[in-house]
């Protein structure tokens, strides 16, 4: 078994890059709004760039840099300037969907290594064979196929790279190519600007009878036959590496700095679990890390050639569960006061347990005192303050700090866990 297998975290902006380093990727990908399907003016400038890739390298971490739209012709007129400010930052690799953009990057970057985006929906060997002979390195396959498919197309390509979304949300089109949005809001997202309706609430309207909603599934919030739950493959790592997958992609640039620090960090430790004692491989500790952030519930996507699976969809809402609340991130620790120094984003009250997630471990602590940094005691952590929070252990400043949602008990945590493990097809549970 190779012990080559990387970690591809998102970065949707420079904060994002660094604490996905931190936790344990071996690579990121990232890009500016203009080609990136990524149209945040908020995300990505020229000097987060430029900054981001020196800090990636500088640890060792791979940068790869997304152009993956679907180009109009105006915009083809724009690239080759983009291509050239793009090749004195040195990334590894660049993100196309487009053949069109991809020779153009061929022309420009002669020495740049090409990734072939999901977008471009490989489905087979012979489309995978096609690509790696236009020069392609990596090809991200089409999200819709399973173990089999995916360790055939690597048998035929034994010198192409397979990259696979392990975890993140799913798109209620065919690997991402979606058409509802420009449909119903004129918002491409192919272009980067999804409105994500496939989350909403829709209903049945009859011609003849224009003022009468029918749900569609019998229920008193309509149906959600768009949404797909997310996805979340952290069970199928051994799978995915007999496979011959060479890449685990984390989707997000557009969600927080705790969910892609958890994730990442949840990942991370999952495939080292497996290198290190691959015959012993147990999921359920890194599933319980992924359950602590925002989410749709999860399922195994196409994995397993269930596209019959009723289990892909989510009819019951649009939006998502959350069990942790993500409190603030540490700034710096004092070892000497033993005072951990917290950034709040969101709100705590004193008395209350607080876990400080570290890269390597968990400390569960009772907030019995929370002072405002030059000011007086407080009785709780509100965002945009600075804390002084007494702490025996030292902690980094990249350390996240949560808490479980007060209305969601421990045995409930573990009835949920569980039954998303058990829907993996993974009978074991946790312990009552």
């Amino acid at each position: 078994m190779s012990k080559n297998i990387e970690l591809l975290s998102p970065a949707g902006n420079l904060e994002k890059l660094k604490y996905a380093c931190h936790y344990g990727a071996n690579a990121v990908y990232l890009g500016l709004p203009s080609f990136s399907l990524r149209s945040n003016k908020k995300a990505m400038t020229w000097d987060d760039l430029e900054d981001g890739i020196k800090y990636a390298h500088a640890k060792n971490i791979k940068v790869y840099v997304t152009m993956n739209i679907f180009a109009k012709n105006h915009e083809l007129e724009r690239i080759p300037q983009y291509l050239g400010k793009l090749k004195d930052l040195n990334p590894d690799g660049i993100i196309v969907s487009d053949p069109g953009i991809l020779q153009i990057v061929k022309e420009n970057l002669p020495d740049v290594e090409l990734h072939l985006s999901t977008q471009a929906n490989v489905m087979n060997w012979a489309s995978a064979k096609f690509w790696h002979s236009q020069g392609v390195k990596r090809v991200i396959l089409a999200r819709e196929l399973n173990l089999k498919e995916i360790k055939l197309i690597k048998e035929k390509n034994p010198e192409l790279d397979i990259e696979v979304f392990v975890h993140g949300a799913m798109c209620m089109s065919y690997s991402g190519r979606c058409l509802i949005s420009s449909y119903l809001n004129k918002r491409d997202a192919n272009h980067g600007d999804c409105t994500n309706a496939c989350r909403w609430n829709y209903r049945l309207v009859e011609e003849q009878r224009p003022n009468i909603y029918y749900p569609v599934v019998e229920d008193e919030n309509g149906t959600y036959f768009f949404n797909a739950k997310d996805l979340c493959l952290i069970s199928y790592i051994p799978e995915l590496v007999d496979a011959g997958v060479t890449s685990f992609k984390i989707e997000g640039r557009t969600k927080s700095v705790y969910y892609n620090s958890i994730i990442t960090r949840a990942y991370r430790k999952a495939i080292d679990a497996y290198i290190e004692n691959p015959e012993n491989y147990d999921p359920l500790p890194f599933l319980q890390e992924v359950m602590t952030t925002s989410n749709r519930t999860f399922e195994a996507g196409f994995i397993n050639n269930e596209k019959d699976s009723p289990n892909l969809q989510n009819y019951e809402t649009g939006q998502p569960v959350q069990y942790y609340n993500f409190i603030g991130s540490i700034q710096t620790y004092d070892k000497e006061r033993k005072i951990a120094y917290l950034e709040g984003r969101n709100h705590a009250e004193l008395g209350e347990t607080i876990e400080f997630v570290t890269k390597d471990n968990i400390i569960s602590k009772k907030l019995d005192r929370i002072k405002i940094v030059e000011g007086e005691e407080a009785n709780a952590i509100d965002p945009n303050k600075i804390y002084e929070i007494e702490l025996d252990e030292i902690v980094d400043s990249y350390t996240l700090v949560r808490k479980r949602d007060l209305n969601i008990s421990q045995e409930q945590m573990k009835d949920i866990i569980n039954e998303q493990y058990i829907a993996f097809g993974n009978m074991k549970t946790l312990e009552k």
